[in-house]
């Protein structure tokens, strides 16, 4: 089964509140991931708010063609007590 994003909402800095079809939702910090020419112009604070939910590839893109694997993205979530990130629900917070 294949994890995808359904929602996902800038918040500050590099931090996203994203949601997935597993019921997971959280803040992903993605400050260590903008690293190499594809990314690193998302360091650029005007750039990386512009991120969006790609209704077709089921993750977040940026208008420059970026885009991160669900899989990156949930691993990137704090686990909660006795949480894993194996794809189980793990709490549920309004977005």
């Amino acid at each position: 089964m294949f994890l995808h994003i359904t929602n996902a909402r800038y918040l500050e800095d590099y931090k996203v509140a994203v949601s997935f079809d597993n019921g997971r939702e959280g803040v992903a910090d993605l400050a260590d991931a903008l690293k190499g020419p594809m990314f690193e112009p998302l360091r650029n604070k005007s750039e990386f708010p512009a991120l969006i939910v790609d209704k077709e590839l089921k993750t977040i893109t940026w208008p420059s063609g970026a885009d991160m694997a669900p899989e990156y993205i949930s691993s990137s979530l704090p686990n909660l007590r006795g949480a894993t990130n194996s794809g189980c629900i793990i709490y549920s917070r309004a977005l």
